[in-house]
């Protein structure tokens, strides 16, 4: 199985996460945490910060519609797995959110560039996680 290099739309969406994080911390003095946000969702004790909380979960899923508008065309998604797998990763990546004090985009995106030394750490261990769990699943079970 070979994996697109695309090198110009990975760095377009990069740069946008980056925008998107530094402006939610410079107006709303908050760090974008994906899997945060989306499991604040599930709290309703304050109405002002599930608002922001359902406006970038609504902002993350228009993407594809934004990309449609602007290009004419749908974006490309090939699966290379089941949705069950995608469904399980996604229950995995919550639980590892919760016991890690964060996503990998929190303490990827928004930790390392604060140099918190929690998400230093945190950080390459998702990596390192990442990497073996491809590794494992692709040259070992070649799924």
């Amino acid at each position: 199985m070979e994996t697109a290099f695309t090198p110009w739309s990975a760095l377009a969406g990069g740069a946008m996460i980056g925008l998107a994080a530094v402006l939610l911390m410079a107006l709303h003095g908050r760090i974008l945490g994906a899997t945060g946000i989306l499991g604040g969702l599930l709290r309703f004790n304050d109405p002002a910060d599930w608002r922001l909380r359902a406006a970038l979960v609504l902002g993350m899923a228009l993407g594809p519609l934004v990309y449609l508008l602007a290009t004419g065309h749908s974006p490309a998604i090939d699966l290379p797995i089941p949705t069950y797998a995608v469904v399980l990763g996604g229950l995995f990546v919550g639980i590892g959110a919760s016991f890690g004090g964060g996503c990998p985009s929190g303490h990827g995106v928004c930790g390392i560039a604060r140099f918190s030394r929690r998400s230093l750490l945190a950080t390459p261990i998702f990596m390192a996680t990442a990497f073996a769990t491809v590794f494992i699943l692709r040259h070992v079970l070649g799924v």
